[in-house]
């Protein structure tokens, strides 16, 4: 579907940030949305408001792109129903999993907004674990949802009164203060309806701190992105501005020397190229501990994960414990910031990491400013663009799906061949060149595939064009097939996605070709003095 202009005034107007708030996407979607005919800019920065109530009626939710849209029309959050309800609760006293049962009532936009999911009992349990509580600690949730953290801390030993929690959701904060109120029999009036971010900064001036912060921090919460970059700036976040992120910098500016803090978090915290920032921050301090909990949340593909920290100094030599896959092993410091972007990928043992550090000792070179870098081409709408058969007008393209070590499925996609009409696409130069390596975007596997047939790609695979290695693109692309890298970028990054950063991350062996004419596994291995054993683990061997 598509509008023409001349069907709006132009007195007819929007701003486009007010059409992404009522959309609930954000404004760089809708300049995608105009630039493929979904809305009419009639303005600088104006969007048609005819437009953009028939987009809402006609086009929302029927179609892939617009999805999110369709959840503003049928996932309403009403508050005032739910205050209602939840008064009901409480004068029933009806006690039990309150906050499972508040959490029930919340509708999925909303809880996606404010990155509303509560902790499960055992996680905090757990989470508590060789925390020694003296009887006058305080004790803060910042975040604290319906108050699970705060009632197993008082269960360990916190008192009552020395218990503070904060939260914008006000029934959570009611459901909070009468747990306590139930359950030890105090009225608290340390739990509060606020804004932990600014909260904090008062905190502070006021010279408040506290012995001990545990929290879920609301993950990939919905604030403006100047918000975000205000409390980067005043938190030293840098460029890490997600809301754990911003909570966790606030919450070390309050914490007593010598203090524990605990954040149950994302995953992508622990490996991702926007937590970079935070992530150089927390090594700064005493990591006691990394814990892995798999998927602990309902409607959640994510695993959470937790970092406990105690506020001193740190040094390379400490040694953090790594709970993962129901195993514990300890790691040193030094073997997280020698990694790329620091991430901490605790799930890797000692043994492992020693083949790491021996893959990077080897001589070798890296992408990073030896190659040239292209997404594939992204259509804004390959429902629209893009055909199963194929006829005139139209040109085959490969999806990330198509792309195999050995070679390329045979096309069943085509594209309109007027690139014109597409929401970005590289400059065509980089698909015509005689030699390309191109790879899926999307995948838990390295995998990639060297072209010499100028083929075009879809968004879901990406291209690179060597320069400057001193090897040629196959021999390029069969380095980055091995096992042993597919091996070490698992290791490292533990991503399903395939980052250009993150490749131009890893160690290139290019004298490998010096010693070998062609590639193979076995020889690779024998060139990095490396034996893969029956568990599928490699050593280090001195070959004669």
């Amino acid at each position: 579907m598509k509008f023409a202009n001349s069907e709006y005034s132009k007195n007819d107007g929007i701003k486009i940030s007010q059409v992404a708030k009522l959309a609930n996407v954000s404004i760089a979607t809708i300049h995608n949305w105009v630039k493929t005919g979904y809305l009419i800019k009639i303005g600088g920065g104006i969007i048609s408001k005819k437009s953009f109530d028939k987009f809402m009626k006609e086009v929302a939710g029927k179609e892939k792109l617009n999805s999110r849209s369709n959840k503003l029309l049928k996932d309403y959050h009403n508050q005032d129903k739910i205050s209602e309800k939840l008064k009901a609760i409480i004068k029933d006293n009806k006690f039990t999993n309150i906050g499972s049962e508040y959490e029930k009532l919340l509708s999925n936009s909303y809880r996606n907004k404010e990155g509303i999911y509560y902790t499960p009992e055992r996680i905090i349990i757990d989470m508590f674990k060789n925390i020694e509580i003296l009887p006058d600690f305080s004790f803060l949730d910042p975040c604290c949802g319906s108050g699970n953290f705060i009632i197993q801390a008082i269960k360990h030993g916190v008192k009552p009164e020395n218990v503070y929690g904060y939260d914008i959701d006000k029934n959570a904060v009611t459901i909070t203060k009468e747990r306590i109120k139930q359950e030890f029999g105090y009225d608290s009036p340390n739990i509060l309806c606020c804004n932990f971010l600014e909260k904090a900064q008062q905190l502070k001036n006021q010279g408040v701190n506290f012995d001990l912060i545990f929290t879920n921090p609301p993950w990939g919460k919905k604030i403006e992105k100047q918000e975000k970059q205000k409390y980067s700036q005043l938190y030293k976040c840098g460029n890490s501005i997600d809301t754990t992120s911003l909570f966790l910098a606030a919450s070390l500016e309050i914490l007593n020397n010598g203090g524990k803090l605990a954040f149950l978090i994302q995953d992508a915290f622990f490996n991702i190229g926007q937590f970079e920032d935070i992530r150089r921050k927390v090594v700064e301090k005493n990591i006691l501990r990394f814990i892995d909990y798999g998927k602990a949340f309902n409607g959640l593909m994510t695993s959470a994960k937790a970092i406990v920290i105690e506020n001193k100094t740190s040094s390379k030599k400490d040694e953090i414990i790594c709970d993962c896959n129901n195993k514990s092993h300890k790691r040193n410091l030094k073997s997280f910031v020698n990694n790329p972007k620091f991430i901490f990928n605790f799930c890797v043992n000692k043994e492992e990491n020693k083949i790491i550090d021996h893959l990077y000792s080897i001589n070798h070179i890296s992408l990073k400013s030896n190659a040239d870098w292209a997404l594939g081409i992204v259509t804004g709408n390959n429902k629209k663009f893009c055909i199963n058969q194929k006829k005139a007008g139209y040109l085959p393209i490969y999806k990330g799906s198509d792309i195999t070590k050995s070679g390329l499925k045979k096309a069943s996609t085509f594209i309109l061949n007027d690139f014109s009409k597409f929401q970005q696409v590289a400059p065509i130069d980089y698909f015509l060149v005689k030699e390309k390596i191109i790879y899926k975007f999307i995948s838990s596997d390295l995998c990639f595939y060297y072209d010499k047939n100028q083929v075009l790609i879809l968004n879901s695979s990406n291209l690179l064009i060597p320069k400057n290695l001193d090897i040629s693109a196959q021999q390029l692309c069969e380095l980055l097939n091995s096992e042993i890298i597919n091996w070490l970028f698992k290791k490292i990054f533990s991503t399903h996605k395939i980052l250009r950063r993150d490749l131009e991350s890893l160690p290139i062996h290019n004298e490998y070709f010096l010693k070998y004419e062609k590639f193979s596994e076995e020889n690779y291995l024998k060139f990095l003095q490396l034996e893969k054993d029956e568990n599928l683990s490699y050593k280090i061997i001195n070959y004669p």
